[in-house]
């Protein structure tokens, strides 16, 4: 029970450090690329002054805050309808009915294809490669 306790302490912690780091990450994306499509403007609006780059920043932060707002909240309340249409009790429960319910992948158990790669060119290419034997084998 202690340790089931701890798994969920750490899974918990894992993702929201996962996802502070994915915000963090995409708001500094955000704001580079705002200051290399304009520099003029974006040093503007961070020094301050009445002109039309503070309100374009100050816009620009209410939508960020509304469309954060909307995107958590959307997302809770997609996941709590899905939990409830489950009529699943706990955690447990609700694995079980979604596993009995979505289909099973196959075990891959010995390996039928290639596992390893040298690099990225290395695996797009095989991919490519096995997508074309595939095509060829269905018609």
């Amino acid at each position: 029970m202690e340790e089931e306790r701890l798994q969920r302490i750490k899974a918990g912690a894992f993702l929201a450090s996962v996802t502070g780091i994915s915000a963090l990450i995409g708001f500094s994306a955000t704001l580079s690329t705002a200051k290399k499509s304009d520099p003029k403007y974006f040093s503007k609006g961070l020094h301050g002054g009445a002109e039309l780059g503070d309100a374009g920043a100050i816009l620009a932060l209410r939508a960020l805050g509304w469309g954060t707002l909307y995107a958590v909240a959307g997302t809770g309340f997609l996941c709590y309808g899905i939990w409830k249409l489950s009529g699943a009790r706990d955690l447990k429960d609700f694995r079980v009915k979604m596993g009995n319910l979505l289909p099973t992948l196959p075990k891959n158990n010995p390996p039928q294809s290639r596992t390893e790669f040298s690099g990225l060119n290395d695996f797009l290419t095989y991919v490519s490669e096995e997508y074309g034997k595939k095509s060829v084998k269905e018609k």
